[in-house]
């Protein structure tokens, strides 16, 4: 029998590796980050346990997977959405609001894990460069990112908050809280 050439070998180990970034975040999403384990994942996929360990050395390097995932799904959906300040916010907290569990494990993650901490200041670079691709307005001024950064992590607490119904267990509206957030975004602007 000939040897399957490299690129369909590659194609084929790409596919696995996305199914298991995607049975690891819909893990995640469900049952969190510290109630599943990597056999869970490889299951929830279609594979044997062990082939989890061919494409990631842990639980922690799937979730960085995930994670990354999780970003640019955020991303597709702000790309697709109405331009409109207001939709835009909705459209972040929805996403937020549907993934609760990875979020609420991030944070814990990013705290006691300082690889997780790492990988999210350089997603976070990323997010503020192409925030400020999607509105022009917020790009930094004299190489001063303050205004981008500063709308990026408010903008992730705030719609952290809705998710989590901490903002409502405070008093918050959540129509207020979004239009404090539009507020931010037009005083920002340039």
């Amino acid at each position: 029998m000939p040897a399957v050439p490299a690129t369909k070998q590659r194609a084929k180990s790409l596919a696995t590796r996305e199914k298991l970034i995607a049975a690891a975040a819909a893990e995640f999403r469900t049952v969190g980050y510290f109630n599943t384990d990597t056999n869970k994942i490889a299951v929830r996929a279609g594979y044997a346990p062990a082939t989890f360990y061919k494409h990631f050395k842990n639980k922690l390097g799937v979730f960085l997977a995930a994670y990354e995932a999780w970003v640019a799904e955020e991303w597709r959906a702000l790309e697709s959405a109405d331009e409109d300040a207001e939709a835009l916010i909705r459209t972040v907290v929805a996403h937020h609001k549907r993934h609760l569990l990875f979020r609420t494990d991030l944070r814990a993650l990013a705290a006691t894990e300082p690889e997780v901490k790492r990988y999210q200041n350089k997603l976070r670079r990323e997010q503020v460069k192409r925030l400020a691709e999607l509105a022009p307005d917020l790009a930094p001024i004299d190489d001063d990112w303050s205004d981008p950064v500063f709308l990026l992590l408010t903008m992730e607490r705030v719609s952290d908050a809705i998710a989590d119904g901490s903002a409502k267990a405070s008093h918050a509206s959540e129509a207020k809280l979004i239009g404090n957030l539009v507020k931010l975004i037009d005083s920002l602007r340039h």
